[in-house]
C-alpha cells in the first residue's frame, strides 16, 4: 500500500495547483478490501469556489477573466459538455461566450475567427471543443489558438513546456487528476505509476505530471502485450484507454490507487468507466467513481486554467501569435 501524507503531489510554478487547494482536514487511513470513493465532485466544488474568489479579484480590479468556447456543428455530447462549461464559468464569475457554429463552416474561416479573438483583449482563454468534423485539421485549429489562452494545454508551446519541466497551462484532465491525488495524499515520489491510454489530451501529459511528482511511469496504450503484468505492479493506476471496464480487480494491485478518466454509457442506460468499479473497489485502497471523478474536476481545472492565464496575460502582456 502506498505511503500517505497530505498534499504530496506539486504542480505548475510559481502557483502550487495541485497542493493549494488541499483541505487540511485529516483523511481516514487506506484500507484493503474498503476502497475510499475518490469524490471528485466535492473536490471541484472547492476549486470552483476558490476560482470564484480569484476571479471576484480580477473582476474588482477591472479585469474580469474571460472564457471563448467555439462549437462546431451539432454533435448532441459536444453541447452538453459545452452547456456544462458555459455555466461553470458563469457560476465562478467568469465572462463566457460561446460561439455556435455550423458544421460546414470553413477550416480558413474557423482559423481566421480564433486569430479574432487572439487578439480580444478581454477574452483571455480560447476553447474549441473537439472532436470537429472530419474536413477541418484539429491539429491547425489548435496550432493557431495563442499559447497564452490555450486554456486547454493542447498547442505545441505549452506541451513543450510541460516536456521540459515548466508547465504553464496544464490539460484539464490530467492536472484534475493530480488534484485528485494531491487531496488524498497519495505519495508520488519513488511509486510505480502506470497510465493505460497515450493520446496527447491525457495519457501523454498524464504521464509526464506523474513523472514530475516522483514517480516512476510505465505509459501503455492499445498495443501493449500483457496488460495485466503492468497494472498488477502499480501502486497509482490512471485509466484513460477509452474502452468500457477494461480493467477490473484481478488486474490491480492490492491497496493501489485507482483513477477512471473513461466514461461510457451502457445499453440499459447507465455510465460506466473503463475500470470495472465494483470489482476493482473489492482490491484497491481508493477508486475514482463514473460518474462523480474525474468529469467534474475537468471543468474546474478548465476554470483553472481560464483564471491563471488572465492573471499572467496581466502580469507579462499577451504575446504576438507564433506563425
Amino acid at each position: 500500500m502506498i505511503s500517505r501524507r497530505r498534499c504530496s503531489a506539486t504542480g505548475p510554478k510559481p502557483r502550487a495547483m495541485f497542493e493549494c487547494f488541499c483541505p487540511t482536514r485529516r483523511r481516514p487511513p487506506l484500507t484493503l478490501h474498503s476502497a475510499r470513493r475518490i469524490d471528485g465532485t466535492q473536490l471541484a466544488k472547492t476549486l470552483r469556489l476558490e476560482v470564484a474568489r480569484q476571479a471576484t479579484e480580477l473582476s474588482a480590479s477591472g479585469h474580469r477573466p474571460g472564457l471563448a468556447v467555439l462549437l462546431v456543428g451539432d454533435a448532441s455530447a459536444s453541447a452538453v459538455y459545452v452547456r456544462n462549461k458555459v455555466r461553470a464559468c458563469e457560476e465562478a464569475g467568469i465572462r463566457s461566450i460561446l460561439e455556435h457554429l455550423p458544421a460546414d463552416i470553413s477550416q480558413d474561416a474557423l482559423l481566421h475567427r480564433i486569430e479574432v479573438l487572439n487578439r480580444a483583449p478581454d477574452i483571455h482563454g480560447i476553447l474549441v471543443q473537439l472532436p470537429l468534423p472530419a474536413h477541418i485539421d484539429s491539429h491547425a485549429v489548435i496550432a493557431t489558438i495563442d499559447p497564452a489562452k490555450d486554456v486547454d494545454g493542447f498547442h505545441v508551446a505549452n506541451a513543450g513546456a510541460l516536456l521540459t519541466g515548466r508547465p504553464n497551462l496544464t490539460p484539464c484532465t490530467p492536472a484534475g487528476v493530480m488534484a485528485m491525488l494531491a487531496h488524498e495524499g497519495v505519495v508520488l515520489r519513488g511509486a510505480e505509476a502506470v497510465v493505460i491510454g497515450a493520446s496527447n489530451i491525457v495519457g501523454k501529459p498524464m504521464a509526464l505530471l506523474l513523472q514530475a511528482a516522483g514517480a516512476t511511469v510505465t505509459l501503455c496504450n492499445s498495443k501493449t502485450r500483457d496488460l495485466g503484468a503492468h497494472t498488477l505492479r502499480a501502486d497509482v493506476l490512471v485509466v484513460a484507454a477509452g474502452k468500457a471496464k477494461l480493467i477490473d480487480g484481478s488486474m490491480i494491485k492490492p491497496g493501489a490507487v485507482v483513477i477512471d478518466v473513461g466514461i461510457h454509457r451502457q445499453h440499459d442506460g447507465t455510465l460506466c468507466g473503463d475500470v470495472d468499479f465494483d470489482s476493482a473497489a473489492r482490491v484497491a485502497a481508493a477508486v475514482s467513481p463514473v460518474p462523480g471523478g474525474v468529469g467534474p474536476m475537468t471543468i474546474a481545472m478548465l476554470l483553472v486554467n481560464t483564471v491563471r492565464a488572465a492573471e499572467l496575460q496581466l502580469k507579462l502582456g499577451v504575446p504576438d501569435v507564433p506563425h
